[in-house]
């Protein structure tokens, strides 16, 4: 009874080892690139618009499509903020009287706010100058990537270990920086 149980408990330490670990370990593999290929493809595409000054459908198309050459999902989320100066003036004995001192304010602009610009409900074509997104000097733009499917490294992860990770992002990158440029 005890070498039955004994070739039993072989047999599945072999199946382990020869074929279920090599597929974690290969499925983690392909995590890892993909991260690798998001990254480079968000600093990429920052790095084009913090240079250039705009967003272009063609940029964002092309960007799109290198990420999801991973075969994950993404949740892609854009923040502009557009930076102005405003002059102070005294408030109250002597209103309107300007006191040589600017505060420095940033208007918010976000995906839905980008997309509607780039991608418009006309038949306009896509290189049009009107569909171009426009930034200036001095404005901050930022792009947060997030996996919204469960990897193949997440899936098997868990068939491995038994657990559920639940649906923590794996590959999420946040990636901005100041417009330097304006090319258009």
């Amino acid at each position: 009874m005890s070498n039955a149980i004994s070739k039993f408990a072989a047999v599945l330490l072999a199946v382990v080892v020869m074929y279920i670990y090599p597929a974690a370990e290969a499925s983690q593999r392909q995590d890892d690139l993909s991260r690798i290929v998001v990254y480079n493809a968000v600093t990429q595409f920052v790095d084009a618009v913090r240079n250039k000054g705009y967003i272009s459908p063609v940029m964002y198309e092309q960007f799109l499509e290198e990420i999801q050459a991973t075969g994950n999902e993404f949740d892609v989320q854009m923040e502009h903020l557009h930076k102005k100066y405003h002059p102070e003036y005294t408030d109250a004995a002597d209103p309107g009287t300007f006191q040589n001192k600017f505060s420095t304010v940033y208007d918010g602009y976000y995906t839905s706010d980008i997309m509607d610009h780039i991608f418009p409900n006309t038949t306009v074509p896509k290189d049009d100058e009107s569909r171009v997104y426009k930034l200036m000097v001095g404005d901050f733009f930022k792009v947060t990537v997030k996996n919204v499917n469960r990897t193949a490294g997440t899936v098997m992860f868990d068939f491995v270990t038994g657990a559920l990770t639940g649906e923590a992002a794996v590959i999420a990158f946040p990636y901005g920086g100041m417009v330097l440029n304006e090319d258009y």
